[in-house]
């Protein structure tokens, strides 16, 4: 119906007013709709923020531990070198205590060989011996015999007796070198018995050290086999940590795009919140509600002015 409205003239007011007030709740569920996808559109942003950093954080943890795992690995071939260098000295010592040994095996044969010819020069000694008592005796009964003709035979029994005494003294002479033979023999065969111990000392020896020189070859390579292990470990944790950078990358960028899409989510709640300002102003400036303290809305409930705006 047509009611005054003032210097404007007259109109619909019904009409208008629920027109206008259909246009602000419109203008306001626009309005909460725009906020809560800014809302939405920042948690997402603070979220994708908050993985970013998670993944940076893994891929500085697996940057570490390929560090880590390439000390170790420089650490194991270290020992390795250290322990191959043992394994040459032991093989190096082993293959001297060899050479030793076959010196005094030499050196023992030698003295067993003199030891021999000691002894035989004793027996030829007491040999001597022997034929100069047999000589001495032949000598004083050649004498006795001679006693009747002591003109004729007394210079042949003094020069028996003077080749006898000769002979005894030649006799006693052989039996003291055929003891000193005997003497050196037997420390001849004392030595031979001393460096044919040696030899087995050396001998025993020369096997230590070679168990010793396989033992350290047999750690060398063990310490080898956990250089690789070590280094093939490396290499995975170096290729996580290729993963988490590229993962951390992709997460930075998945982050900015969400912060984009918040800055434009949050724009746009700003132009529909100035959107339902201006509404707001149209009715302050409608010069008809003025004039009314009460209209009637499509549905004919009276509200009053105030409710609406």
């Amino acid at each position: 119906m047509g009611i005054y409205r003032g210097a404007g003239g007259s109109g619909d007011a019904i009409n208008d007013s629920s027109s206008e007030a259909l246009i602000t709740l419109q203008a306001r569920d626009a309005a909460l709709a725009a906020q809560a996808a800014a809302e939405a559109a920042q948690v997402a942003a603070e979220l994708a923020e908050t993985n970013a950093e998670t993944a940076e954080t893994n891929a500085e943890t697996a940057e570490t531990n390929a560090e880590t795992a390439e000390t170790n690995a420089e650490t194991a071939a270290t020992n390795a070198a250290a322990s191959a260098s043992a394994a040459s000295t032991s093989a190096t010592n082993a293959a001297a205590s060899a050479s030793t040994a076959t010196t005094q095996a030499t050196n023992a044969a030698s003295s067993a060989s003199s030891a021999s010819t000691s002894a035989s020069n004793a027996s030829t000694s007491a040999s001597a011996a022997s034929t100069s008592a047999t000589n001495a005796a032949s000598s004083a009964t050649s004498a006795s015999g001679s006693a009747s003709t002591a003109t004729t035979q007394a210079t042949n029994a003094s020069n028996s007796a003077t080749a006898a005494a000769t002979s005894a003294t030649n006799a006693a002479n052989s039996a003291t070198a055929a003891s000193t033979s005997e003497t050196n023999a037997a420390s001849s065969t004392t030595a031979a018995q001393t460096a044919e111990t040696n030899a087995e000392t050396a001998e025993t020896n020369a096997a230590s050290s070679a168990s010793a020189a396989s033992t350290s070859a047999s750690a060398a390579a063990t310490s080898a086999t956990n250089a690789s292990n070590s280094a093939s470990a490396a290499s995975t944790s170096a290729s996580n940590a290729a993963t988490s950078a590229t993962n951390s990358a992709n997460s930075a960028t998945a982050a900015a795009t969400s912060a984009t899409n918040a800055a434009a989510s949050e724009t746009a709640a700003e132009n529909a919140s100035l959107s339902v300002n201006n509404v707001l102003d149209q009715f302050v400036n409608l010069q008809y509600l003025q004039d009314f303290g009460f209209i009637f809305d499509t549905a004919g409930t009276t509200n009053d002015y105030g409710s609406i705006v």
